[in-house]
């Protein structure tokens, strides 16, 4: 499972990208600083914490929990 600080991403979408089983998407709403910043979606459990999407994040937005 991941957390995504949606204060420090800015929504470059790499997280969205690098996501195996896509399980990041971009929010539909606009955050303090003005950005549209990335959410975890994983109704079904399929994260395995291969934290790819914290490696390639710029901003240091995603913390990886096992």
């Amino acid at each position: 499972m991941i957390a995504i600080n949606e204060e420090l991403c800015k929504g470059c979408t790499l997280c969205v990208n690098v996501c195996p089983f896509h399980l990041i998407q971009i929010a539909d709403r606009i955050s303090s600083k003005g950005y549209y910043p990335a959410k975890f979606v994983d109704l079904k459990g399929k994260c395995t914490g291969c934290t790819l999407c914290a490696i390639i994040c710029p901003d240091v937005a995603i913390e990886v929990h096992r």
